[in-house]
């Protein structure tokens, strides 16, 4: 009887298996090296030149980059991209819910809730609306609905990360987001003036249709301090309806998947028999609330408790901007200029319609009120 002799894995063996468990890490590393260069120049331009931000500048880097080297739109760099996008992205999310005060929020008042919750049905049901006459549907609809309705950028980054959109949707939406920012801080305070609205009737104005928080504020203080300082509170308040509208885009998703997966068995049984227990399967919790909206919804407790200091945030004000500035880089350098050039005009025109509505809205709102 022969006896077989089991022996631990020699010096050669235990390398490979600590090379196997180094190497996504090794292999993430790579393409995240690129992404933090390219945001180390992003974030100072963006403090630069606030109006445009550095997630803007961010992706511009990455699609001019990508652009003019393509080595770097080369699969060997994937793995750090995706964590990036995917990953930091959501971490972004949570660092920005420690500068959401639940009780600033509560300060505001059932006042401004009708012009809130009427301008976010006017965003949502008009790009539901002018999306289907204008041929814009999918992703690049619901971001650009999402970034009007709520607050801008960090409202599409939310987004991204509960539906997976595609990168050359994020970078439409963004983009909209961002032409009417500008068009917003140049023309609200001279019109608002020529209105001759009171400080808190623009704060509101401002706060609801605005969207990036910088362009709020640009806006807001250069009508003057009350009319900034209300416009902040307003767009806190704002920023709180995207817990609710993330929760139903994850639904929705996962609810497209268990049709898709019924369809497929159908077709594997020819019947529908087959597939009523998917049917029957609850939506599990875990993809219906993202984690990164628990650990929104957590940092911003912590906020309004007190456990966040008031000094941190400055710093993780900055965190956050170099966490999506990042995320929004790699999705720079993932994009492909024929992805965009395919969509044509019509995202921007839906972005302008749905700006017009809103920022209409918002004053017609406001009389009402």
């Amino acid at each position: 009887m022969v006896q077989l002799e089991v022996r631990p894995p020699g010096p050669d063996r235990a390398a490979t298996a600590a090379h196997s468990r180094l190497d996504p890490v090794v292999r993430r590393l790579r393409g995240l090296g690129i992404v933090l260069v390219l945001t180390a120049i992003a974030v100072p331009l963006g403090r630069l030149v606030p109006l445009v931000g550095g997630p803007v500048f961010g992706i511009l880097l990455g699609v001019i980059a990508g652009s003019a080297v393509p080595m770097l739109r080369s699969e060997v760099w994937r793995p750090g991209y995706d964590f990036a996008s995917k990953t930091l992205l959501q971490l972004s999310i949570v660092v920005l819910g420690t500068g959401l005060s639940l009780q600033q929020v509560a300060q505001v008042g059932v006042s401004s809730l009708p012009v809130m919750l009427g301008t976010l049905t006017l965003a949502l049901g008009g790009a539901w609306v002018f999306g289907r006459l204008l041929g814009v549907r999918g992703d690049t609809q619901t971001l650009i609905g999402v970034g009007t309705a709520i607050c801008g950028g960090s409202a599409i980054a939310a987004a991204t990360a509960a539906i997976g959109a595609k990168r050359s949707s994020v970078a439409y939406a963004l983009a909209t987001i961002f032409t009417f920012n500008i068009v917003a801080v140049l023309t609200f305070p001279p019109l608002g003036h020529l209105l001759d609205l009171s400080p808190e009737a623009f704060g509101l104005w401002a706060g609801t249709a605005v969207n990036d928080t910088s362009s709020v504020v640009a806006a807001g203080y250069a009508y003057s301090q009350a009319a900034g300082d209300q416009a902040i509170v307003v767009k806190l308040t704002r920023s709180l309806t995207l817990i609710p509208i993330v929760l139903t885009l994850a639904a929705l998703k996962i609810r497209r998947e268990n049709r898709a997966a019924r369809a497929l068995d159908a077709v594997g049984n020819g019947s529908y028999e087959g597939s009523t227990a998917s049917l029957r399967r609850p939506l599990p919790w875990r993809k219906l609330v993202p984690l990164f909206l628990i650990g929104f919804l957590a940092a911003a407790g912590l906020r309004s408790a007190g456990v966040v200091p008031t000094s941190w945030l400055p710093t993780l004000s900055v965190i956050g901007t170099v966490l999506i500035t990042s995320a929004l880089v790699a999705i720079g350098l993932s994009l492909r200029p024929r992805e965009l050039r395919d969509a044509g005009p019509r995202p921007l025109l839906l972005g302008a319609v749905l700006w017009a509505l809103v920022a209409g809205g918002s004053l017609v709102l406001q009389s009402f009120s």
